[in-house]
């Protein structure tokens, strides 16, 4: 199923006054497992992160899994190479959004992703089962998917289950329950809750479809990537404070994340 019509678009210029944006965003994205909000990246920043990631990939090798894609890139430690989603990473709806759904939380997986033409689609998962949780539980993990190519149904757009995210624990998709595609535009952002079942789309087209996404998690849990090994540390330095604590620098209340009794931006900032 492809287009807008089961999609709510939550246009920026024509938020109602009542709320803010990111209350909106927030309500609808609990309620319906995802949302897209269109207008967060501008077309220049779009062909920047573009043109940047290109580089990255002629270095970049494909999957080693099918999970991964036999026939899809991955670039991973994205924050150790390149800074074209440094400000994507702190947009300040996205921020606003996760202040109210997760409260306090980091980066955990963000990953470019580049489908390769002939790639299958991908099995259907949720990014939280990787905690022991008993379900349900509140949202853990929020996933943002930032598109630098045109989404569509032919070329690996990610495709999700929707109402996914409220199943009861141990239930799993079926050929009998609906798998929506999500067709999205460069500059546009689909934000997903990590209960909801997704997963990338098969290529049928010759040529790639390139996406970035930017995975938050719970500040208490272990994010899927270590960002203080993945990031050299003189690249962290150099970063704005607030991605330095969305990338593992910070303290999660009273004092989870302590180095030697002490902050870990003071262990940053001393070692300069």
């Amino acid at each position: 199923m492809g287009g807008h019509a089961w999609i709510r678009l939550v246009m920026m210029a024509t938020m109602p006054g009542a709320t803010s944006a990111g209350q909106d965003v927030a309500r609808r994205l609990t309620s319906d497992g995802y949302v897209i909000v269109t207008g967060l990246m501008s077309e220049g920043d779009v062909r920047a992160a573009r043109a940047d990631l290109n580089r990255v990939l002629a270095m970049t090798p494909t999957g080693r899994n099918a999970f991964e894609g036999f026939a899809t890139q991955r670039v991973y430690a994205l924050f150790a190479k390149t800074r074209t989603f440094d400000q994507a990473a702190m947009h300040p709806l996205l921020l606003e959004v996760l202040d109210l759904v997760l409260g306090h939380y980091q980066l955990s997986a963000p990953v470019g992703i580049r489908i390769g033409p002939g790639e299958r689609a991908q099995v259907l998962h949720t990014d939280d089962a990787i905690y022991p949780l008993p379900r349900p539980h509140p949202p853990v993990v929020v996933n943002t998917m930032w598109p630098l190519d045109e989404f569509t149904e032919d070329n690996g757009a990610t495709r999700f289950v929707p109402g996914s995210h409220r199943w009861e624990p141990g239930r799993q998709p079926t050929a009998e329950d609906p798998v929506l595609t999500a067709t999205t535009t460069p500059g546009s952002v689909m934000f997903y809750l990590g209960s909801l079942w997704h997963g990338g789309g098969a290529n049928l087209t010759s040529r790639p479809r390139l996406g970035v996404i930017l995975e938050y998690a719970a500040a208490w849990l272990r994010p899927q990537e270590n960002h203080c090994l993945a990031v050299p540390r003189d690249v962290a330095r150099q970063l704005p404070e607030r991605l330095q604590e969305l990338l593992g620098y910070n303290i999660y209340p009273p004092f989870l994340g302590y180095v030697d009794g002490a902050h870990p931006r003071k262990i940053l900032r001393a070692s300069e």
